[in-house]
């Protein structure tokens, strides 16, 4: 296990931001299904993007990676995944490595009912607890059996057209899942929301990746999709993934709590992310916020610096990644802050509700725990200390915002599992400047010759 020491205090500069694994997850699977081979210029493999292209070897699809780009070659039709023996044995099937990437497993569920084969997903860590249901009652319904044994999910049969339809307060990835698979089966087939769709813009964010690679699908209402199949993806040669919002966020909300500011480049102000929202929610903290133009025009830029510490009121329901840092900056604001709607972080990497108000308490923060979210009581600042990052890269991250407002330093024990989503966040980190214009490493290293 890793512990990191963060040096307490206000942080500035600039930052190329990573890109988004949501996007890279959807682009990457259209890819292994299209019609050609197609090259993706990746920022920075999280162990996420990973365990997504080793899953997609698996099925069938040829991946070559280099340092920033990765070459997808798709899958031979008709789908014959395994074919070569090497994904497969006879005893277990194809077996897919989806690590504890949530979005792998859900969105490639559905995706290995095409091949009509025995594919067996191999967990870790948490997600082999995580639920399924109702989608895989759903797929049951159309052909496939799923099953749980342990840390193994064994899926069976073959997928079939037909009328789909589930809960919209569940997952929005069962949706994206269904969105990306149901185009290759042979007939049209329909998919319904029940109810209120929660985290939508993930969902939309699907949608544009479809619509990305030629993929036609119709939209009677807005709860509703017609799905003619037999489509084929069709991605250009060559694609740029966009710079990921969720982890822009961590340095976004530094720089509200910065005098001189941060910026953030490789950002898309069109983007469907979701977690684009950040930019409203530092508005509401009082923050002064800048679109900057970039030279090389790979990406916009935004510039945050701090102006004024308001409390906020979050609903994130639609946002429930941004959680944990933002309830970091509202321990810089005097007075009471609210997180509400967000009950289904109790199922991520961690109980993120739990591990978000352990990590305030453990710096010396108020807070009090809500079935669905939190109760903040801002003094302005936190007293520092340690923190267990409960193998939850977002409470890790979050951890250093809140460093910027802390009186002494901050340690982040097993601070490694950022690789989950930004393996370089650490090296970023400490590439800006703490006030006084020296940057987290000389910082660090003069400490250790001070302490000498």
């Amino acid at each position: 296990m890793m512990n990191k020491e963060i040096i307490c205090g206000q942080r500035s500069g600039r930052i190329r931001i990573p890109s988004s694994k949501s996007a890279a997850h959807r682009m990457l699977i259209c890819a292994a299904f299209g019609a050609s081979p197609c090259v993706a210029e990746v920022e920075g493999f999280s162990k996420d993007i990973l365990a997504t292209l080793a899953c997609l070897e698996a099925l069938g699809a040829g991946v070559e990676r280099e340092e920033h780009t990765v070459r997808i070659t798709p899958v031979r039709r008709p789908f014959c995944a395994g074919a070569d023996g090497s994904a497969s044995d006879k005893d277990s099937g194809i077996l897919l490595h989806p690590g504890e990437s949530g979005s792998t497993l859900r969105f490639l569920l559905p995706v290995t009912g095409i091949t009509g084969k025995r594919a067996v997903f191999l967990t870790e860590g948490r997600l082999g607890s995580r639920p399924l249901a109702p989608l895989d009652r759903v797929l049951h319904e159309h052909g496939m059996k799923i099953t749980r044994e342990g840390e193994r999910v064994i899926c069976e049969g073959r997928l079939t057209q037909g009328k789909y339809s589930l809960p919209g307060n569940v997952s929005s990835q069962y949706f994206s899942a269904l969105l990306m698979t149901l185009p290759l089966l042979e007939g049209e087939s329909t998919l319904s929301v029940e109810g209120e769709l929660e985290s939508a813009p993930y969902v939309a964010l699907t949608e544009e990746a479809l619509r990305r690679a030629g993929i036609r699908i119709e939209k009677p209402d807005e709860r509703s999709w017609r799905i003619p199949g037999g489509q084929i993806p069709r991605l250009p040669e060559r694609i740029r993934l966009e710079g990921d919002w969720s982890n822009a966020a961590f340095f976004l909300c530094m720089g509200a709590l910065s005098e001189e500011g941060i910026v953030a480049e490789g950002l898309d102000f069109a983007s469907r992310q979701g977690d684009r929202e950040i930019l409203t929610l530092l508005q509401a903290f009082g923050a002064d916020i800048r679109r900057v133009a970039i030279e090389d025009g790979a990406g916009e830029a935004v510039a945050v610096k701090q102006k004024n510490r308001l409390p906020l009121r979050v609903d994130a329901s639609q946002i429930p990644d941004l959680v944990p840092t933002l309830a970091a900056l509202a321990c810089a604001a005097e007075g009471e802050s609210v997180i509400e709607n967000a009950s289904r972080l109790r199922l991520k990497e961690s109980d993120r509700i739990r591990s978000t108000a352990g990590m305030i308490r453990a710096l010396g923060g108020e807070v009090e725990e809500l079935p669905d979210g939190m109760r903040i009581f801002g003094h302005g600042s936190l007293r520092g200390g340690t923190v267990q990052a409960e193998n939850d890269h977002r409470i890790a991250m979050s951890a250093a915002v809140a460093a910027s407002i802390c009186e002494s330093n901050v340690t982040v024990e097993g601070a490694e599992c950022v690789e989950k989503s930004y393996p370089a966040f650490w090296r970023d980190l400490e590439s800006l400047c703490l006030r006084g214009g020296e940057n987290t490493q000389q910082s660090r290293n003069g400490k250790k010759e001070r302490d000498a």
